[in-house]
Formats: C-alpha cells, sequence, structure tokens
C-alpha cells in the first residue's frame, strides 16, 4: 500500500487527472522490471499455533519480537499508532498481513536470477531471527489447521476498518484477511494500449496460475474439497472491488474508464487525515470528490487519496502504476519464482503476448468467470474448449519458455531464465500439484494429520 504520510496532497479537480496518475506508470521496454510479492503463515515450533503480535502465555515467539530482530540486516521501521508493523528496505518492505501473515514486497529487479537471489536473502534472514523466537513460518495457501476465531490481529488501523466491514460484504472477507496467503508479480507496461493487451490476457490466464499454484487443500485439519480453497474464499469477498470485473472487457477501456470504474463502482474503507485513519467504508469516492462525506466534513479529496483508494481493490490482476497478478496460492520457494517466470515469459517479449493473444482468441469475460468459479475445486481438470485446462497449460507455458528464451537474460552460469519453469512444465506434464502433493501425503505418510504440513512446507 502506499504511505499515508507520504502522500500527494494535489486536491482533484478531473477524471483525467487520475487517469494521467495511473499512466505515469508507462515506460520504455527497455526499462521494465518484475516485482514479486510472497506471504507466509508464521507458527510457533512447540504447539504451531499462530504467533501473536506482542509475545503472550509465556511463549517467546512475537511477530513484534520477528520485526525487532530483522532489523538487524538493515531497514527503517515502519510505524502505525506507534507499533511497528513493518520494515522498508531500500527498494524492498516487509509488512504484515491482517493475522501476522509476513510479507516481502519486492523491489523491482531486472531478471528472475535477481528475484531468486532476493527471496533466497529474505528467507536467511527469516530463517535467522525465527531460530531465537522459536517459531517457524511456511507459505500455503490457506492455514491448514486454525479456526478464524484463534488467529491473531496485528495493530494495523487499516485492518480494524476492513474487519468491521468486511461481515457486511460478503460471508468470507474475514477469512480471506486472516487466513490467506498469496503470491504477486507486478510488471509493468509501455503505453495504454499495452497495459489493456496485457490485462486482458492476464486476466483470461488468472484462473489458470489459480490451478498451477493451487496450494490450499486443507481446512481445520481435513480436507476441504478444494485445491485451492483460498481462491474459493475469494469468490466471496466484497465482489464490488474483487474477482474480474467485466468493465475490463467493455470496447475503449483504458485509464479514463479504470478511473470511472474506482470511483463510482469501488467504495471506500478509509479517509486518512493528521496521522488517522478515518472510517469511511462503504462510502463513494465521487462522493468524496463532491465534498459529501459527513464524517470528513471540510476534506479535499485529493491525489494521494486516490492512490490509497487504489490499495483497496482486489481484482484478480490489479492496475496501478504496473500490473499486479493476485491469482495465486503461496507456496514453494521454486513455485514462486516459477509465477513470475510465467508471467515474464508471456507478457514481456512481444511475439510471446501476441502468442497469448492468439491462443486466447474469442475467449471472453463470461469464459473468465466461468473458469474462476471452477478451479479452486477442479483445478486443471477444468474444462477448456472441449479439453481441460491442463491442455491449456502446455500451450500457455510452453509461449511463456519461448519469451524468456527470447529475453535471452542469463545468470552467472550462463543459464537463461527458462530454468525456473521447470516445475510448472513438470506439472503440465502430468505431475501434480502442490495441493494433489499434500493430499497424497495426508492419506499417505500423514496417515490422516495435517499438522505434519507445517514440518514439510517450512522456509
Amino acid at each position: 500500500m502506499s504511505n499515508p504520510g507520504d502522500a500527494d496532497s494535489t486536491p482533484i479537480t478531473t477524471l483525467r487527472q487520475l487517469a494521467d496518475y495511473i499512466a505515469v506508470g508507462c515506460k520504455p521496454a527497455e526499462q521494465f522490471r518484475l516485482g514479486t510479492e510472497h506471504e507466509k503463515f508464521g507458527f510457533r515450533l512447540a504447539d504451531l499455533a499462530t504467533p501473536p503480535y506482542e509475545p503472550a502465555d509465556g511463549q517467546p515467539g512475537s511477530i513484534r519480537g520477528l520485526l525487532e530482530g530483522l532489523q538487524r540486516f538493515g531497514g527503517e521501521p515502519i510505524t502505525d499508532a506507534g507499533h511497528t508493523i513493518g520494515l522498508k528496505q531500500g527498494d524492498a518492505a516487509i509488512s504484515l498481513e491482517p493475522a501476522g501473515q509476513l510479507e516481502l514486497s519486492g523491489a523491482p529487479v531486472n531478471t528472475l536470477h535477481d528475484t531468486m537471489a532476493e527471496l533466497e536473502a529474505h528467507y536467511d534472514q527469516v530463517r535467522t531471527v525465527s531460530r531465537d523466537l522459536q517459531i517457524g513460518f511456511a507459505a500455503l495457501g490457506f492455514h491448514p489447521v486454525a479456526a478464524r476465531d484463534q488467529m491473531p490481529w496485528m495493530p494495523k488501523s487499516r485492518y480494524a476498518i476492513m474487519r468491521r466491514y468486511m461481515p457486511t460484504v460478503g460471508t468470507r472477507g474475514l477469512d480471506m484477511m486472516t487466513r490467506t496467503c498469496t503470491v504477486q508479480v507486478n510488471l509493468d507496461y509501455a503505453s495504454e494500449q499495452d497495459m489493456v493487451r496485457k490485462l486482458r490476457v492476464s486476466v483470461l490466464l488468472q484462473p489458470l496460475a489459480t490451478a498451477l499454484f493451487a496450494n490450499s487443500p486443507f481446512t481445520e485439519g481435513r480436507p476441504n474439497g478444494f485445491l485451492s480453497y483460498r481462491a474459493f474464499v475469494w469468490t466471496d469477498t466484497d465482489n464490488q472491488r474483487s474477482g474480474i470485473p467485466r468493465v475490463m472487457f467493455e470496447p475503449g477501456f483504458g485509464f479514463e474508464r479504470y478511473v470511472e470504474w474506482l470511483v463510482d463502482q469501488v467504495p471506500m474503507y478509509f479517509v486518512y487525515r493528521n496521522g488517522a485513519y478515518i472510517d469511511v467504508a462503504g462510502a463513494s469516492f465521487r462522493d468524496f470528490m463532491a465534498g459529501r462525506l459527513h464524517n470528513v466534513a471540510g476534506a479535499v479529496a485529493t491525489v494521494g487519496d486516490f492512490a490509497d483508494h487504489i490499495t483497496t481493490v482486489f481484482t484478480d490482476v490489479r492496475i496501478k502504476r504496473f500490473l499486479e497478478m493476485r491469482g495465486a496460492d503461496a507456496g514453494r520457494a521454486d513455485m514462486m519464482v516459477a509465477q513470475s517466470a510465467f508471467w515474464v515469459g508471456l507478457l514481456y517479449d512481444e511475439a510471446a503476448l501476441a502468442a497469448a493473444e492468439a491462443l486466447l482468441r474469442d475467449a471472453t469475460w463470461e469464459d473468465a468467470v466461468a473458469l474462476r468459479a471452477a478451479v479452486p475445486r477442479e483445478g486443471l481438470a477444468a474444462s477448456w474448449r472441449g479439453g481441460s485446462l491442463r491442455d491449456l497449460a502446455r500451450d500457455a507455458i510452453a509461449i511463456s519458455h519461448d519469451g524468456l528464451r527470447a529475453r535471452s537474460r542469463h545468470n552467472a552460469a550462463g543459464v537463461d531464465e527458462s530454468i525456473y519453469l521447470a516445475p510448472l512444465e513438470a506439472i503440465a506434464a502430468g505431475e501434480p500439484t502442490q495441493a494433489e502433493q499434500w493430499l497424497a501425503h495426508y492419506h499417505q505418510a500423514w496417515q490422516g494429520e495435517v499438522r505434519n504440513i507445517f514440518r514439510e512446507a517450512a522456509i
């Protein structure tokens, strides 16, 4: 999210002004970068319970202690009402999700080799500090054993607003906040037209990503009947701001049409003023611009307010000054880098992007919505054009592979970025997804004891 303390205080005068704010992200292809964000669940080694923010029950582990320990590696604390709730580490940041899920928002980097190095360095730091605190971390899409009321809440002011509001607009919003983890990939665009092309390809393929990276088959200690329960949770989590908006497929869609949707269709959560969050959840941003919010009377809507509003949009692909892919469960380190590799290969080479568009020719918004509903339970077995989604996976991964080879970004050993697609190529060839592997362990080696997943999924 944006840092409210650094917000742009320029008053909003026109929607074009807001479209231009987003368009600042356009850049020439030679300046394209990639960023990866990934989350993981903490657990106490003694009892596998989720660590609270402050030490409790005589247990040594806490999220505050973790953040304090990570400061030895450098970084400036990010605070909220006196509480440390993250760290700024150069162009990267460590932050907390509502129940203490630890997130690295990676720096913009040049290559997937840089992404892998960044992830490994972060994991080394987390393991070093966690060891002293007797806690561990596991990257899974949905918490496999804890009930919702067993999850702690972090002292972040905006989360208090969301916690109150979420149950009024869906049945699973609090589960999304406390019991899910994801991996997200941030990618650049060159122009408005380039943004729209990449957006539509990535929206149509987001259900495929959900199926490939499915990693949440357990709820409260038992199989839940899904491969990505995290994705199922998102089907009833404040649907006015999530999912796949039809507007993204309408003729003439671009920055200004997106802004219109944001200010007219996406309700607000908060306004930040004088170091505090004002709860306006459910209000219209258009009304805010017109001065019609009674609890922020006299406040002028600013570009900084709009920047904050963008961060409250949770669509499967989010448009900011870059595109954010949001459809995948968190998982193994190699799978998280594979997620970045999949999208870089498809979207950062012109021939690959054109091939992806041809692969998806005639696919519609309705197709994307139907697939999104099917894949949480069916995964790669979901139907696609007379076959299954696994057929689409083979073609899409092959296009991505060609795109990465064409980028020709080599590591010190002279190997290009296509190596990071290896786990996806294995799945496309018939090997099980992460979720399917865990289910096999549950029924065989674990003999029905889900808690073993913490040992095997620990970073």
